[in-house]
């Protein structure tokens, strides 16, 4: 599961110095998130749980770490036009909330079957909103157009070395705040996040196992990582919308260096794993950030009897579309 020699250096991939380089350019705009546990949770999945809570994060979501190093790594000329991305809800918010903590315009495109509480939350931010139709086509499209009438700069959700970077925050913070964990699981869309997971915990300790934990309705990171290539993400009906997205090279590249194996669920299962959260630690998560958990309980990853990080990746919920109202 390794790629070949330079491909790290030639996608441009951060290494742990990059890691702890954002963190400590990120630390005066996030929060240090709490780490939460439950007994009961551990009895179901068989392991010990300790859940890095980036639903309490600065715009209820991971997103504003890799947001805000992007950003702040700008210099003062890139950053007086402002910027752009694509996004369904949590990067976009982010990359407002930092674009306005640095007083510089943001503009998101979003696809237009995005959740509504997550356009509510990049309009809260100030970021000019652009609909598009629900394709990578189009949200590029849409990005690119910006570009040429504002000069912005382009901040992808996730192929960005500095997002990337950004992202890995979390997991340095985790691997300090709870001793001898085993295994480290996160959530993959567009691997950002589990690439900045993976190069932060395999870079402070070398024996931790890294698992990606993915929707089986959306099951192309698991492929790609199977295959080495990327695997089209065919029409998906997952409940976890912010997963919706095909990897790219350079976080494919990443992936196959340092996670261990990825772990898929079904649809019931991330609606269980949510609502058992939501019930039995009384905190509030999205399906995304559901998914390792239904992993666990669908023992697609196996760390039984292990003690185990795991990445909540965010709390943006649509409260009158509940997935287990009727």
């Amino acid at each position: 599961m390794q790629v070949a020699p330079g491909v790290r250096d030639a996608l441009a991939l951060p290494d742990l110095d990059a890691i702890h380089a954002a963190h400590a350019r990120v630390t005066p705009h996030v929060h240090c998130t709490p780490v939460l546990s439950s007994s009961s949770i551990d009895a179901e999945a068989g392991a010990s749980l300790f859940f890095k809570c980036e639903n309490f994060q600065r715009i209820g979501a991971f997103k504003a770490r890799g947001a805000c190093n992007a950003v702040f790594s700008l210099s003062d000329d890139e950053a007086r036009r402002g910027v752009v991305t694509h996004s369904s809800g949590n990067h976009g918010a982010a990359l407002a909330y930092a674009a306005r903590r640095r007083g510089i315009p943001a503009w998101v495109v979003m696809p237009d079957n995005a959740a509504k509480v997550k356009q509510a939350n990049v309009a809260r931010f100030g970021a000019a909103i652009r609909l598009c139709t629900p394709t990578v086509a189009a949200r590029e499209a849409a990005c690119a157009e910006v570009q040429r009438e504002t000069g912005a700069a382009m901040i992808h959700p996730f192929d960005d070395p500095r997002v990337i970077a950004g992202q890995g925050t979390a997991a340095l913070e985790l691997l300090r705040q709870t001793e001898e964990l085993d295994a480290l699981i996160a959530p993959c869309g567009g691997g950002g996040l589990l690439s900045g997971t993976s190069i932060a915990a395999r870079g402070t300790r070398t024996g931790i196992a890294v698992y990606g934990a993915e929707p089986a309705n959306a099951g192309d990171a698991a492929l790609s990582f199977a295959s080495g290539r990327i695997e089209p993400l065919p029409p998906t009906t997952t409940i976890a919308d912010g997963l919706r997205t095909t990897l790219a090279p350079r976080t494919l590249a990443a992936l196959r260096m340092f996670v261990t194996a990825f772990g898929t669920c079904s649809e019931e299962a991330i609606v269980r794993a949510m609502r058992m959260t939501w019930e039995r630690m009384k905190i509030v998560i999205e399906p995304s950030a559901a998914v390792p958990l239904a992993c666990l309980l669908e023992r697609t990853i196996d760390v039984a009897g292990a003690r185990v990080g795991i990445i909540v990746s965010g709390g943006n919920v649509d409260l009158d579309r509940l997935p287990w109202q009727s």
